[in-house]
């Protein structure tokens, strides 16, 4: 049976791929084309047509044409983590930045920077502003690292290759993908996967490291996998998969912080400085329940409760997660604990960010490929895009807080709903599709069939001989 849905696979791979990008052209990228056009300039030089708020008044808004210029990545010379500039100069609210992104995402903005100057100094493409061409540039590879995705998510569906289309034609996908640079750390969190799945725990460990070097969030799934090793008893090839991910995250940052220890380290104080975002569940209760942590915060200060309260919840979170791991009647799916772990840190975190539920596209696909489950979430979640442009555009034909909010609060109950479905299958495995087809885990790798060696239970761990464990001596 795994050798026909395998070369079913292969034969439909093509067609998913196809349109895949048919429906990128047509979706994702038709949908920002109103925010790249130009518009003569008084001297009759074309510029970047964003005025009258028209990113917002289309719908098209996108970080990466917004960054271009804010963050000097238009101006020959500069270069990420080196550059630093002064916003609101000469005022008690004064403060330095530098490229607030991981080194690898940086990296990208500066290439794809360098491309568009390039280009439009050829003369060739020198009627277009290069802020029109650094977004085609940058979108062509956020595009063919989602392709990356859908294939990959395809290759871990062997017995239900077509269910990749969730992936391949998702809203969400339409609405956010253009939106920043993440499709390229879902394509090494996926590429991780599919290692870990075909038994290359190094390699699998190698790509969610160079994930996190692009975009933090796939190194938490090694969290997950970690306990799942530990049930199976298979705790070698995890220890190599954190190795690797430890190596080659180390080896992407540590030349970036020798030579620029300020503009490296800037993602991690601007992380810990910034406030609760306008779609986090902290701003929700804020603005319904009156009530607001960190209260008359200096310029550039840490809001310590509000960083607090979102770690400890999120390690609330995930210690719940690996109890569900361990003390579930049969050993989980890989794919489905590393869905929970993200939810957890999305709705915990002090922003969730409309492009972040990209991250959860392949992940929800390959734990629940249930269409009726899945595309009420995805077309719940991407319509949130409209009341966020119509909240940003403020008094001038927008939307108040609260009806933003309450769009938010609908996202994220969706979201709930799809978790719900997912802790019900892991402990009624027997409702789970993938399962049922006869698989035990597509994403398992070394944990497929393994037999439980690490349980929990109502008088804590069980150990039952486990394989390559430490032992007492």
């Amino acid at each position: 049976m795994r050798e026909i849905a395998s070369s079913r696979g292969w034969q439909l791979a093509p067609v998913v791929v196809a349109i895949c990008a048919v429906a990128m052209v047509l979706g994702a990228f038709a949908q920002r084309l109103p925010c790249t056009q130009s518009v003569r300039d008084a001297q009759g030089q074309f510029e970047l047509n964003w005025g009258n708020e028209r990113p917002f008044a289309y719908y098209c808004y996108s970080d990466v044409i917004a960054l271009y210029p804010a963050d000097h990545l238009d101006q020959p010379g500069e270069f990420p983590y080196k550059t630093s500039w002064v916003e609101n100069a000469g005022t008690p609210s004064s403060q330095v930045h530098y490229v607030e992104y991981p080194v690898l995402t940086g990296l990208l903005m500066w290439a794809a920077g360098a491309a568009a100057r390039g280009l439009t100094g050829t003369g060739g493409l020198g009627s277009l502003p290069s802020a029109i061409v650094f977004f085609d540039v940058v979108a062509l590879v956020l595009a063919g690292s989602w392709l990356c995705v859908v294939a990959a998510v395809m290759a871990l569906l062997r017995s239900r290759p077509l269910y990749a289309l969730l992936a391949a034609l998702s809203p969400l996908v339409l609405a956010q993908l253009f939106t920043n640079f993440d499709a390229v750390a879902v394509a090494f969190a996926t590429g991780g996967l599919l290692a870990w799945a075909r038994r290359r725990p190094v390699v699998a460990g190698l790509l969610l490291g160079l994930g996190g070097a692009a975009k933090l969030y796939p190194l938490l799934l090694l969290i997950p996998l970690l306990v799942l090793c530990l049930r199976a008893g298979r705790i070698k090839p995890g220890l190599a998969a954190l190795g690797a991910a430890a190596a080659s995250w180390v080896a992407v940052n540590v030349p970036f912080a020798i030579a620029y220890p300020a503009g490296w380290s800037y993602f991690w104080r601007f992380s810990a400085i910034r406030g609760s975002g306008i779609e986090s569940l902290y701003n929700v209760f804020s603005y319904f329940a009156g009530l607001r942590l960190d209260r008359h915060l200096a310029p550039g200060e840490a809001p310590s409760a509000l960083n607090a309260l979102s770690a400890a919840l999120f390690l609330a979170a995930c210690l719940a997660v690996c109890a569900v791991a361990l003390g579930a009647p049969r050993r989980p799916r890989l794919a489905p604990l590393c869905l929970l772990v993200l939810v957890a840190f999305l709705l915990t975190s002090k922003v969730y960010s409309p492009q972040y539920s990209l991250w959860l596209v392949p992940l929800a696909v390959l734990s629940v490929p249930r269409w009726r489950l899945l595309v009420p979430w995805m077309v719940i979640d991407a319509l949130v895009w409209v009341p966020t442009m119509l909240y940003q555009r403020g008094t001038h034909g927008g939307i108040g807080e609260g009806w933003f909010l309450g769009a938010v609060l609908a996202r994220d109950a969706a979201l709930l709903v799809v978790c719900a479905v997912v802790l019900a299958e892991i402990y009624r495995p027997a409702r789970d599709l993938l399962r049922a087809s006869g698989e035990d885990d597509g994403c398992g790798g070394v944990l497929a069939g393994a037999p439980d060696r690490v349980t929990l239970g109502r008088g804590g761990l069980n150990f039952a001989g486990a394989a390559d464990l430490p032992r007492a001596t």
